[in-house]
């Protein structure tokens, strides 16, 4: 049988924009609370979020802001990054997401190659000054505006008008009636190498995706989510906020970032009943030392996706946390981002060690990377995908844009996979990362999933490295759990001997305390390589 799949399609798309689900989601339940912001104590009910959206769409109406111009939005997780979310949905701007760690030459890139006009930032986080920053690249950019939250820029638009609706503007305005196929949002991919590309997503695109990744986790409007993923990312304000509105669940933001402590104390003190996270996040809350103070009975469900997931992780988020629903999704920027999930009912074997099957109304297929033929299943190959959730395109980029979706509206994602018979499908990594090692070829999933049965290692990643005998060797990058003995590459290999085919034991074994990642939770594992060969003195 062919590595090809299709969805369910018995429950229908949205087929409509964002500001008018949030009208039916607001009518529906008005008093419910719909935001929570911990770290100042805010909440707002559906129907005052929705007044606050208003206002804010009304003020950039009135800064000169009309359909299809770019807003950015430069800010750590807050209140105020969501209420902008939905008022640029609303009035049809397009709402540039920009990196919180972006530095000056990345922002001034991303507000140039975006066209974006007016940018709201946040003045400052931990050691970024952003009003600097912003300074320094207004002189190299064209951008007409700056509001800063909580100055005056931002409250001076952000006011509310008794005299008028956010309806009766668009009129006077004649705005153009908005569209679910329009352009609504533009996310810059995290590439490890070049710029970062602009993928541009439509109201259709990521409505429907934030409704089905929460419809197949059973949300509804009782379910609570704690959101401690970045709202920059299709994560946070695709699968959290926008799952969360579609449904009339309320969206709880623990922290400005990630911190796994108040996590876990926001999960137990806002009873919620999902959360979000990477990997490395769930490893970092199962491993804090307070995590048995903390009441985490209220969980039922969330979702662990932007990286592969170990299995052991899984488990323990099952049998520790108690998300017995917990699901894993799988996904790119891209395609909205995801493609594939578990589900609530699948048995533990599905939903510990595979990343699900396809996505309702999406179309899955595995390719030879040389040839494009779809490989049977069990083979390994190219991830592809297709359907509602593939983005218009690279903002700008139409060479990209065609070199990652093909003529027949295939996106191509770098991914290696392989299907199962029941048609659930596993990563076994990026094409990019394969390791060919004196010609075998190497998939370091394999041997991270093995080594986090090891009892001393809390997280590993295994990179290949040049060799001048082999073409490639195996280096792991080992984080210990707290207490633990060193472990150097003889005693990993001695753990792996008989366990692993020979060419397969990482050669070299670093101890580290972090690894390189993107704001999105993905490792940089081309950072790893460069700084492992320059360690290891290797050509």
């Amino acid at each position: 049988m062919e590595s090809y799949a299709m969805g369910e399609t018995d429950r229908a798309l949205l087929e409509e924009t964002i500001g008018a689900n949030l009208e039916r989601t607001v009518a529906a339940h008005p008093d419910r609370e719909a935001l929570v912001e911990v770290a100042t104590g805010r909440r707002w009910t559906w129907a005052e979020l929705d007044a606050a959206v208003d206002d804010l769409a009304i003020g950039l109406l009135r800064a000169g802001i009309t359909k299809g111009d770019r807003v950015g939005i430069w800010s750590p997780n807050c209140a105020e990054w969501t209420i902008t979310q939905f008022a640029t949905a609303k009035i049809g701007a397009i709402l540039v997401n920009i990196n919180p760690a972006y530095r000056t030459h990345e922002l001034a890139y991303a507000l140039r190659q975006s066209g974006t006009r007016l940018l709201v930032s946040a003045t400052e986080f931990k050691t970024s000054d952003y009003r600097a920053m912003v300074e320094e690249v207004r002189g190299e950019v064209d951008l007409e505006m700056v509001w800063f939250l909580g100055s005056p820029e931002w409250t001076d638009h952000n006011v509310h008008d008794p005299g008028v609706t956010l309806v009766q503007l668009l009129a006077e305005l004649g705005e153009d009636l908005l569209r679910p196929d329009d352009p609504i949002n533009i996310q810059y991919t995290s590439g490890t190498t070049g710029y970062p590309k602009g993928a541009t997503l439509s109201h259709r695109n990521i409505l429907n995706n934030g409704y089905f990744v929460t419809e197949t986790i059973n949300f509804t409007h009782e379910d609570r989510l704690c959101i401690p993923v970045p709202f920059y990312h299709c994560f946070g304000m695709v699968m959290g906020n926008l799952g969360c509105s579609t449904h009339g669940a309320t969206m709880v933001i623990p922290g400005p970032g990630f911190d796994p402590e108040t996590t876990l104390r926001t999960i137990a003190q806002e009873r919620c009943t999902g959360v979000y996270g990477v990997p490395t996040m769930f490893i970092a809350m199962q491993n804090d030392p307070t995590f048995a103070e903390h009441d985490l009975s209220s969980l039922r469900t969330g979702i662990m996706a932007g990286s592969i997931c170990p299995v052991e992780v899984m488990k323990h988020c099952i049998a520790d946390m108690h998300m017995e629903e917990v699901s894993i999704a799988y996904g790119m920027t891209e395609t909205s981002p995801v493609s594939c999930q578990t589900r609530a009912d699948d048995d533990l074997d599905r939903r510990t060690a595979t990343i699900g099957r396809a996505h309702p109304h999406v179309e899955i297929k595995i390719v030879d990377p040389q040839t494009g033929a779809t490989v049977e299943r069990g083979q390994t190959g190219e991830f592809c995908t297709r359907g509602y959730s593939v983005m218009l395109g690279y903002w700008k980029e139409p060479d990209k844009t065609g070199e990652a979706i093909d003529a027949e509206g295939w996106m191509h994602t770098g991914d290696l996979a392989e299907m199962r018979e029941d048609g659930y499908c596993n990563i076994v990594g990026r094409i990019k990362d394969m390791v060919i090692r004196g010609g075998e070829n190497v998939y370091p999933r394999e041997i991270e999933e093995f080594l986090y049965t090891h009892p001393d290692i809390e997280d590993v990643q295994v990179i290949g490295v040049p060799d001048q005998k082999y073409g490639e060797e195996l280096a792991a990058w080992v984080k210990l759990r707290a207490g633990a003995e060193p472990l150097d590459a003889d005693a990993v290999r001695a753990f792996a001997t008989g366990k692993l085919a020979h060419y397969k034991i990482p050669r070299y074994v670093l101890l580290v305390d972090e690894f390189p990642m993107t704001v999105t939770g993905k490792i940089r594992k081309v950072q790893m390589r460069e700084e492992t060969a320059a360690q290891l003195g290797l050509a």
